[in-house]
């Protein structure tokens, strides 16, 4: 007898830490999706953040701009980096009046958008003129401008860039579309059962 109470004890207690399925199914929900937006490469309204932001404002007009790759090496190797930088398709500037540093890419492997050549070396003798398509602070824009190869210095400035502008607020308008409906869609399939349309939540 003491032997059967045992074995009852001990089957109560298995069931405890490992319920049958059909407890399991109970207490089971699906989960609902979740949805990551992500972040947009650009503003709504890119054309008057240009106009209107005072940094773009600045970097839209002419000034000085400097080579500020390496800067612990020597002036000699710097020459040497900044062109092979250049060959290779990119280059770290500076504007030196905002202190504002940018990236620049401006080969085909790098840059979708290159339709000229954008790394002139030929144009000018003893400088190389440069431009490059790229997002700033979520607005299209283009840098323009030249620098010397002895000084690794010149000037230029930001233009902003229509084509891509219109091209990346396509892409914007279908990233916010396509993430509404997929709301909507999971507001319809995950909403309350209990509620009948027009009565509002059904009651006991």
């Amino acid at each position: 007898m003491h032997h059967h109470q045992n074995l009852g004890e001990a089957a109560a207690a298995l069931s405890a830490i490992h319920p049958p399925p059909y407890e399991s199914l109970v207490m089971y929900e699906p989960p609902k999706p979740s949805f990551i937006f992500k972040i947009p490469r650009v503003v709504p309204h890119q054309r008057s953040k240009f106009e209107t932001d005072e940094l773009f404002r600045r970097l839209s007009r002419e000034s000085e701009v400097r080579y500020t790759g390496y800067r612990e090496r020597s002036i000699d190797e710097r020459r040497m980096r900044f062109v092979n930088d250049c060959r290779k398709g990119y280059a770290e500037l500076s504007f030196v009046a905002s202190g504002t540093n940018i990236q620049l890419y401006f080969n085909a492997n790098h840059n979708p958008y290159t339709q000229e050549q954008e790394c002139d070396f030929e144009k000018e003798h003893g400088k190389v003129h440069l431009r490059s398509n790229f997002i700033m602070n979520g607005v299209c824009v283009r840098f323009r401008g030249w620098l010397d190869l002895e000084r690794l210095d010149g000037a230029a400035s930001l233009e902003y860039d229509e084509e891509r502008a219109l091209h990346e607020n396509a892409q914007l308008l279908e990233q916010v579309a396509n993430y509404n409906q997929r709301m909507a869609e999971s507001k319809r399939i995950y909403a309350p059962h209990d509620e009948v349309p027009g009565r509002g939540p059904v009651g006991w």
